[in-house]
């Protein structure tokens, strides 16, 4: 499942996991949709946009963490920031990576296979 506010990023997202890389993906544009969709699509990883209106990112996966089990599933938060301190919390807040944008699209599936792999050996 992919969530993010921006049109462009969820278009060349969903372009670079589904064709490049055979996912199958869910986007969702906010915080609440993902919310919405994510017991019924059952995720395996999340891709989470840090900073959207309303529900960020963070906030998004407490209130996921809240109505879904996540057990299993592994969140990976993309965003510009990416001080020390701030990948700390995103990793404290439950995500096991973050990837930092801008992204290359064309390397995004084969980074999101690596992290999948690291963390289901």
């Amino acid at each position: 499942m992919h969530v993010d506010d921006d049109d462009a990023i969820r278009a060349v997202t969903q372009v670079a996991l589904e064709r490049v890389g055979d996912f199958t993906l869910l986007s969702c544009s906010s915080g609440a949709e993902a919310l919405q969709c994510a017991e019924h699509f059952a995720p395996q990883m999340i891709l989470l946009d840090v900073m959207m209106p309303e529900l960020d990112g963070p906030t998004t996966l407490e209130h996921l963490k809240q109505e879904t089990d996540l057990g299993n599933v592994l969140v990976v938060f993309m965003t510009a920031k990416v001080q020390e301190r701030e990948i700390a919390r995103y990793r404290a807040l439950g995500a096991c990576d973050v990837i930092i944008k801008p992204f290359d699209p064309m390397t995004l599936s084969e980074r999101l296979h690596s992290i999948w792999i690291q963390h289901n050996v």
